[in-house]
């Protein structure tokens, strides 16, 4: 019997990518680069209860097992490697086949292989894949873009291989090619942002209040029974409860150095960010926190140089519980703002792209199997469905009357590091987004008047329509025609 679909690349993600498709009942050719992992995934297969997946001993023997039209997952490296790959297999495939890149892509790469594969007759589906190793095999979230045509087709398998919630299965047809990477690697970013979040309470905990692991983790294990239900906060608490097993003593996480490291979809998550002209502060931040630890030598020297606010509780009096409570919902009122700005680079995206992506559909599609699930999904999934032209999340009455009842526990958390000496970025940052986008005015309008000062960039008033330039000084001469002077702008 033919194959249902074919699985290439049998690192981890794949081998249990395949294992959960089989597991749904579908016959899956699996193919390697190393013969070695072909069989490896044949005899997980066996052993997890002789499921329907056979090796190949080639890409054309590979090929040649699927039922037509053919239909390829590649979950390889991304860049050189995704290339390298399409160009071996869609040499023995045929008009009407579907090649999928499950990997973390970036997006432009995705257009391009699809532009390429197009000219052979082959469709070509750039899908985000997440929920990590355990995602892969009991259900992930899968976020697939590329021709509708292609998409009914894989559709079956995806469906029912991803993650089920309330509402049905975590994936959906997100959009036009691109459009899938696109919302994986904002994804990202947002979880970025999330997981600093959780790192500067930790710190506030740690630091401030000086809790021990146990109580941090019993404290995360209790907010995951509320609004911070997450699978974020639930990862938190197992590891801060962690024994160390190397030394027998204390927790895994006290040895653990702090420097975090990347594979890069953050930081494409900020350039798109830049590149569409929209504020991402929460991400940005986290971004730039992942930077500075890569620096530990330079700040174990700065910390004997750099001097801090050595402030002590008579100073700054913090009581326990209180502080607690205000950290629980400034967590709240921050993640709901990185969500904010992470869906409004997509919805810009999808603008200038002609994507149609529906944010409402993204959120369903997270809150299940992916790293980001989370509880407040839900209301972001029906705050976007009230009315899909909401400029902002933020804007929603809902949303609104939430962040709005929590912006003083917000900025008494902010204080209070701010007076320990202890880095809040992303939770400064999401913060600072709110204070700047629920104002009315804003000092952007000495920041205009130096631009059109040094360099004649002119200026808009506030009581008549047009565009203006002002000679400040003598020693400012005529522009001429003011309206070549918006020439350039972004």
């Amino acid at each position: 019997m033919s194959c249902d679909i074919g699985l290439y690349g049998l690192a981890i993600m794949g081998q249990n990518f395949a294992l959960n498709m089989a597991s749904h009942g579908f016959k899956v050719c699996v193919g390697n680069r190393s013969p070695a992992k072909v069989e490896l995934t044949v005899n997980r297969a066996k052993d997890e209860g002789e499921l329907p997946i056979v090796g190949s001993s080639d890409v054309e023997d590979f090929v040649k097992q699927l039922s037509k039209p053919r239909k390829v997952i590649i979950l390889v490296m991304a860049g050189k490697p995704v290339d390298e790959t399409i160009a071996k297999i869609s040499k023995y495939m045929e008009e009407g086949d579907v090649i999928v890149d499950g990997g973390n892509e970036w997006f432009h790469n995705t257009l391009r292989r699809g532009k390429d594969l197009e000219s052979k007759g082959i469709h070509f589906v750039g899908m985000g894949i997440s929920g990590g190793e355990e995602g892969a095999r009991n259900g992930p979230s899968l976020m697939p873009g590329g021709p509708k045509a292609a998409y009914d087709m894989i559709e079956p398998i995806l469906s029912k291989c991803a993650a089920q919630v309330n509402d049905g299965p975590c994936t959906g047809y997100v959009g036009a090619l691109g459009s899938g990477n696109y919302v994986k690697m904002i994804h990202n970013g947002i979880e970025y942002g999330d997981m600093q979040l959780i790192g500067e309470v930790y710190d506030i905990m740690k630091h401030v209040l000086k809790m021990s692991n146990e109580e941090m983790a019993n404290t995360f294990v209790e907010w995951n029974k509320g609004e911070l239900e997450s699978y974020l906060i639930e990862i938190t608490s197992t590891i801060l409860n962690k024994k160390d097993d190397v030394t027998n003593e204390g927790y895994v996480l006290d040895y653990v150095l702090d420097k975090t490291g990347m594979k890069g979809t953050g930081r494409w998550t900020i350039q798109e960010a830049a590149e569409r002209s929209v504020a991402a502060p929460t991400m940005a931040a986290s971004l730039d926190a992942r930077y500075i630890s890569a620096r530990k030598d330079e700040r174990v020297k700065a910390s004997s140089i750099l001097k801090g606010p050595d402030m002590t509780s008579a100073e700054i009096p913090v009581h326990k519980g209180q502080m607690l409570d205000d950290l629980k919902a400034a967590l709240y009122a921050s993640k709901v703002c990185s969500y904010a700005q992470g869906l409004g680079i997509i919805k810009s995206a999808s603008d200038d792209m002609v994507w149609n992506v529906n944010l409402s559909e993204c959120a369903r599609l997270w809150k299940g199997g992916c790293i980001i699930r989370a509880a407040l999904l839900q209301k972001i999934q029906d705050a976007l469905a009230r009315d899909a032209t909401l400029p902002n999340l933020v804007l929603d009455p809902v949303i609104a009357g939430e962040l709005n009842e929590r912006t003083a526990a917000w900025r008494r958390v902010v204080v209070v590091a701010i007076g320990y000496g202890v880095s809040t970025p992303s939770m400064s940052g999401s913060l600072n987004y709110f204070d700047s986008y629920r104002r009315a005015s804003l000092p952007a309008n000495l920041t205009q008047a130096q631009r059109d000062f040094f360099g004649g960039h002119t200026y808009e008033r506030t009581d008549r329509e047009g565009v203006f330039h002002t000679a400040w000084t003598d020693a400012h001469k005529s522009i001429g025609d003011i309206s070549e002077r918006k020439a350039g702008e972004i």
